[in-house]
């Protein structure tokens, strides 16, 4: 999603969202991804006093940040506490038809990542929590400590696609028969354990696609994600919009397929016949933009 201070955002691809979506004076966004407010503020900028930006967001912690963040555009702007596989209970509530534009910005905000409470993070120490919604009843802590040995190498398989999935899950079950697995340090101990360590030496942390399985699967994410897509290009006017911003291959698979699916229906034009990526310079300047892709479909009917 970005990087983050409390009263700052820098949104990943910001200029190609801006420059996809073909904003104008008095549009109706919806921001399925508030976090922060990085790409709500430029967009609020765009649609003018007349426009009206809708931004959802699970976090509790970065619905209050982002209101803070957006103050003064607050007049044109709706702040929703919702997952957005809802995201038609809120426009319906809100009484909004149609939009103009819709922006999904995927995976977990750098100020999530750096709150160590929150249990996100491989780097700081924390409790086994990942939920994006502190309300919610299930937390990594509960799959890891519950889940079967099959279960638990399911989920590192098909959600981290954890080449040693079946490795991790043995130790994982191993340990919590000692005692209960409840820190993000212990879960990363163990991780390192399992893996053998001429595996080890990749740019990205040997942990990462675990806690990503288990952040994906706490959150339901990419259920929430195809949910999502269905109703949101429903909700699309005609000659708008969709900009979705994916960090890994499986999210961005979702919206590849859902976007050849709509495409093959004469809902939506495919933008991006290949997914944009960040510039050079983005990618230097925030490292957690190497990922990201960017899709972007236009509804036609």
């Amino acid at each position: 999603m970005g990087f983050t201070t409390r009263n700052s955002h820098t949104s990943v691809m910001m200029n190609e969202v801006l420059e996809n979506l073909h904003l104008k004076k008095g549009d109706c966004v919806l921001d399925c991804t508030l976090g922060l407010g990085g790409h709500a503020r430029q967009i609020a900028k765009k649609i003018g006093s007349h426009g009206l930006l809708i931004g959802i967001d699970r976090d509790e912690d970065s619905l209050m940040l982002a209101k803070e963040n957006l103050e003064e555009f607050s007049g044109r702007c709706a702040f929703i506490q919702k997952d957005f596989r809802h995201l038609d209970d809120v426009l319906d509530d809100l009484g909004i038809k149609q939009v103009d534009g819709v922006v999904l910005d995927l995976g977990v905000s750098s100020y999530q990542l750096e709150t160590a409470e929150r249990g996100f993070s491989i780097k700081a120490d924390g409790p086994l929590d990942m939920r994006m919604d502190r309300k919610s009843y299930i937390s990594a802590y509960d799959l890891i400590n519950s889940l079967s040995f099959n279960e638990i190498s399911s989920i590192l398989k098909n959600f981290g696609e954890e080449r040693f999935h079946e490795r991790i899950a043995d130790q994982l079950v191993r340990q919590r028969i000692k005692h209960p697995i409840e820190s993000t340090e212990e879960l990363k101990s163990i991780i390192l354990k399992a893996i053998p360590g001429r595996h080890q030496q990749y740019k990205i942390h040997p942990a990462t696609r675990t806690f990503q399985a288990f952040r994906i699967a706490v959150n339901r994410e990419l259920e929430a994600l195809d949910i999502a897509l269905n109703k949101a290009v429903r909700y699309l006017k005609k000659d708008g919009y969709i900009c979705s911003i994916a960090f890994h291959s499986l999210e961005d698979r979702i919206i590849k397929e859902k976007f050849r699916y709509f495409a093959k229906e004469n809902i939506v034009e495919i933008v991006t016949k290949k997914p944009l990526r960040p510039t050079d310079q983005e990618t230097h300047e925030n490292i957690r933009a190497r990922s990201a892709r960017l899709r972007v479909a236009k509804r036609i009917a």
